[in-house]
């Protein structure tokens, strides 16, 4: 008998602490652990110059300051050519993020795999460079085709009509194509503006030094050259110092970068640029952490003004801790 009522209180007792365990299971699914956090994928390219360099810092301080915040976690990717950041990009959906923010390396080479992002049913968040479809949740980039129209507005005003122009020109992008035709369609109110030469710089201060260096050997004659970047701005200044010409009256930027800004307050052969802040990427990353807790987004189109920037208004924006 006492055998008896021995096993029933084993039995009793046995089934208390399953019991229990169950519970302690339960509230842990319940309460959530590390897994149910939400995170996005963050798709950038590699730091080939100042600009990009910035933005990569931008993207991954707001990235932090919202995992910090609102304990979103964060992915973040670097590619130096588009088949790599495809790759990057599709580690990301497989990895299930809840939004990926992609600045893509070519536009055209990248729209397929924006296409890959919707289809997965992942809200995507574009930075800078346009995809070549309707993948995109949301974009965010500077006023692309407002820095070639003010660039060319300039030209006109400082060459009073006339004279011969250079274009350098960033990779195959919307942002290249876009600065493109603003400065043509500007220039287009002008008969006396040539165009004499029209090449890449591919967004790289050393490449744009070397294309430089060929076109001052091809033209006796230039009298000013439109460069879509601040990086390649400053190549295109050093070939024209080592060439020795001073037939070049000036050479505008676009970006925003402390050493244009420097040259600029220095009166220069750089006497303009127009703002197309890195610091667009973080309006990027605050959209996508709210695209991932599920609401709407306020806008599908975010676009930075493409102020110009000359001595007059250079104090205002320059920074002289700045990285980029």
């Amino acid at each position: 008998m006492k055998f008896l009522k021995r096993l029933l209180v084993l039995c009793l007792s046995l089934m208390t602490v399953i019991v229990l365990g169950a519970c302690s299971q339960e509230e842990s699914s319940a309460s959530g652990d590390g897994d149910d956090n939400l995170k996005i994928g963050i798709s950038l390219p590699s730091a080939t110059h100042g600009w990009m360099g910035a933005l990569i810092e931008e993207a991954e301080n707001q990235a932090k300051e919202l995992k910090e915040s609102d304990g979103i976690e964060y992915v973040m990717t670097n590619a130096a050519d588009p088949n790599k950041q495809a790759n990057d990009v599709d580690d990301l959906i497989s990895q299930d993020v809840d939004v990926i923010v992609m600045l893509p390396i070519e536009s055209a080479a990248l729209s397929p795999v924006g296409q890959k992002v919707k289809d997965a049913g992942i809200p995507l968040v574009i930075v800078d460079r346009e995809l070549e479809n309707d993948a995109a949740t949301v974009v965010v980039k500077g006023d692309n085709e407002g820095i070639g129209v003010n660039a060319g507005k300039y030209f006109i005003e400082q060459l009073k009509g006339k004279g011969k122009v250079v274009e350098i020109t960033g990779p195959p992008s919307s942002v290249t194509e876009q600065r493109g035709a603003g400065f043509i369609e500007a220039m287009e109110s002008e008969d006396g503006i040539e165009v004499i030469a029209s090449q890449s710089g591919d967004f790289s201060t050393e490449k744009s030094l070397e294309v430089m260096q060929n076109i001052l050997q091809a033209h006796s004659q230039i009298d000013a050259v439109f460069t879509q970047d601040d990086g390649m701005a400053l190549g295109v200044l050093q070939a024209i110092k080592e060439a020795g010409r001073e037939d070049i009256k000036f050479v505008t930027g676009a970006g925003g970068g402390k050493g244009v800004f420097e040259n600029i307050k220095e009166d220069g052969l750089i006497s303009a640029t127009f703002l197309y802040s890195p610091t667009m990427v973080k309006d990027a990353v605050k959209i996508a952490a709210d695209l991932a807790k599920g609401e709407e987004p306020e806008e599908t189109m975010v676009i930075k003004e493409a102020t110009k920037v000359t001595k007059e208004n250079v104090d205002e924006h320059y920074n002289p801790d700045s990285k980029f």
